[in-house]
């Protein structure tokens, strides 16, 4: 079961309140470049990321909002450090939601100057805190700690419900995997605000995907958590698939095509790996509910695919299609692929 958390309105797009998790990506171009910037946009918005966030780094990024929402379907969020005028200003051009960081935005003057414009404009806010970030009165309490990222994120949430601003999101993210789970479940104890998940500065694909998925899906799986985003130092697209297969792999997403396969051994006696890198590429548009499995022998194929709503397992020159765990045909293991993918075919029409 999730936590119950309150409900904002992202641009259209809701969050928290028993809503579907949502996934989150970043830009990496110029935000003023607003050609690139929206393709961007709308290959992320293709792959499956629901809402998007730029960089507002100077006053060109936040006047080209206006442009860039005529271009693109996602609400787009405004990422805003060390400038409350900057934030009001991308604001005041269109920002779906705004994002700042306790501890870079400035005291409580500059707070109250970012929640009257919020409230003017009816924005949520997200409060992003993270280990590069947090205010220095709690660092000397508590060290780098889950506490410190909690105490300072709640402090700046305190001050924006103090000037009137409650539609807020919260992070409270550090590049430490275990840090990171301990500051989200200690933040999802002492809040109902919805939860952006996040691994921070995870690193390049590799590296960031097994810390992300370690990290995120530890907090999923026991119910915490409403947005996530995938922080890799890659193509963004690559954030949004990997936040599918994060959200899958937790059981938060059953509208696709799973498709599982043995890590083969010596029994296998045909191109099993080739057939499920092929298989797994080829479903990932599909938005429908089924399961596929490519098994390398017998051993691994009918019995313990037994729940595939279709399936392949080789033996020494032919394999056996199977359909919920029953064989219906033998074909020749030269065949072996395009027979399968007619079979695939007419389950996915």
């Amino acid at each position: 079961m999730r936590n119950q958390t309150k409900r904002i309105n992202v641009g259209g797009v809701l969050i928290g309140g028993n809503t579907s998790v949502k996934i989150q990506s970043m830009t990496t171009t110029k935000t003023a470049d607003v050609e690139k910037t929206a393709a961007q946009i709308t290959a992320l918005g293709d792959a499956g990321c629901e809402i998007v966030r730029v960089a507002i780094a100077d006053e060109n990024d936040a006047l080209a909002l206006n442009r860039l929402k005529e271009k693109v379907r996602l609400p787009i969020v405004a990422d805003v450090h060390f400038s409350p005028k900057l934030a009001v200003l991308a604001m005041e051009n269109g920002a779906s939601k705004v994002r700042i960081n306790p501890g870079n935005i400035g005291g409580e003057k500059e707070i109250k100057y970012v929640a009257d414009c919020v409230k003017r404009h009816g924005v949520p806010v997200r409060v992003g805190a993270n280990t590069g970030s947090i205010e220095k009165q709690f660092l000397q309490k508590y060290g780098r700690s889950e506490f410190a990222l909690v105490e300072s994120a709640l402090y700046n949430v305190g001050l924006l419900e103090k000037f009137g601003v409650y539609d807020i999101a919260i992070s409270v993210k550090a590049s430490d995997v275990p840090l990171t789970v301990r500051a989200y479940t200690l933040l999802s104890q002492k809040t109902d605000y919805p939860l952006h998940l996040g691994v921070t500065e995870a690193g390049t694909y590799e590296a960031g995907l097994v810390k992300s998925a370690v990290g995120i899906g530890s907090l999923l799986v026991n119910g915490i958590g409403d947005t996530i985003r995938v922080s890799l130092t890659d193509d963004p697209v690559k954030e949004v698939y990997a936040a599918r297969q994060i959200l899958r792999a937790c059981g938060l997403d059953e509208d696709f095509v799973e498709v599982v396969s043995c890590p083969t051994c010596g029994r296998c006696a045909w191109e099993s790996m080739k057939l499920a890198e092929k298989v797994t590429e080829f479903v990932k548009p599909y938005r429908k509910k089924a399961k596929l499995a490519v098994m390398g022998c017998v051993v691994n194929g009918p019995g313990e695919a037994k729940d595939a709503d279709l399936g392949i397992a080789g033996g020494v020159g032919s394999c056996v299609i199977f359909k919920k765990g029953e064989p219906v045909r033998k074909v020749k293991a030269e065949e072996a692929e395009e027979e399968f993918f007619k079979e695939i075919r007419l389950l996915l029409q």
